[in-house]
């Protein structure tokens, strides 16, 4: 009963994440790859840029070099319309985003996996409750509803985001309380109750932490670049970080207004930023989502 028990518990170990790498398409490999070295060129930026350990002043004006093309004297990427270096405000840019947009998926990946777990596990009036908190979140359109609170209250960016991390935990909800009605259907959940395990124990660490792992962590990723897309586009309308303080959004939006002068970096440069920091985001999430679906398929 017991390695019965083991087996259907956590089905996944049976096949080593060396094997499901090993295994896996070569684009995929590349996917994560460039998602990882995304995920650690923001981490090692954010950490220089929370030890002030810059190229430059993000605030300091060189008058001689203001519209300075990359590589022009000790400016790597040049500098903006001000002659601020660009690099030293685009590494200060990903704090406008990191921490917030960690606590929106952090708030949406328990907000979420609760309601799921709660609507899968319990069913019933508790399924319908879910349900009904669903719907209602979702006919409201996201950006809509991030507008209206901005114009209501003022909030600062880490209030948005944790409107934005309530917002899309419907989305985690759906996706985790299929999977439990799945497992549900399977006989190592009758299994852990005949063994005397605690609700808590098969719902923490059987169900979310042995089947749901690799769900939450590609809903995730999936989360950092929906809010580094919600971040720069509030930022860029106005709404969000403003100046002096750098935003990738707000330097797109200051850059912009030199475009018909033949100057495209101030604005291309942190555009570049964004699409690439949501590239790897998406693709670190779609290249793990079909690692761990061979393996689950094994």
């Amino acid at each position: 009963m017991k390695f019965t028990y083991r087996q259907d518990v956590d089905t996944v170990s049976e096949y080593s994440s060396f094997s499901a790498w090993k295994s896996a398409r070569r684009g995929d490999r590349l996917s994560v790859i460039y998602g990882l070295v995304v995920v650690c060129v923001v981490l090692v930026s954010y950490v220089l840029g929370a030890l002030k350990w810059l190229p430059h002043d993000p605030e300091a004006m060189d008058l001689d070099a203001m519209m300075a093309a990359p590589f022009t004297g000790s400016y790597l990427l040049g500098t903006d319309f001000m002659g601020r270096d660009m690099l030293t405000r685009l590494i200060l840019g990903i704090q406008a985003y990191f921490l917030p947009g960690l606590l929106a998926v952090i708030i949406s990946l328990g907000l979420g996996s609760l309601l799921g777990v709660l609507a899968g596990y319990r069913g019933g009036r508790a399924e319908g409750g879910v349900a009904y908190f669903s719907n209602l979140i979702d006919s409201l359109p996201r950006m809509v509803l991030m507008l209206l609170v901005i114009a209501a209250f003022r909030p600062d960016i880490y209030t948005i985001m944790l409107v934005f991390g309530i917002t899309t935990a419907p989305t985690i909800a759906m996706l985790v309380k299929s999977k439990v009605l799945m497992l549900k259907e399977r006989n190592f959940i009758e299994s852990a109750v005949a063994l005397g395990l605690s609700p808590a124990v098969i719902i923490f660490k059987h169900i979310l932490w042995y089947n749901c792992r690799a769900l939450l962590l590609i809903q995730a990723t999936i989360g950092m670049a929906e809010a580094v897309l919600l971040e720069t586009s509030l930022s860029y309308l106005g709404f969000g970080v403003q100046e002096p303080t750098p935003s990738w959004g707000n330097m797109v939006q200051a850059g912009a207004n030199y475009l018909m002068q033949g100057n495209f970096w101030p604005s291309t440069a942190p555009a570049f930023a964004i699409m690439l920091t949501v590239l790897g985001f998406h693709l670190l999430g779609d290249g793990l989502n079909n690692i761990f679906e061979w393996k689950q398929s094994r």
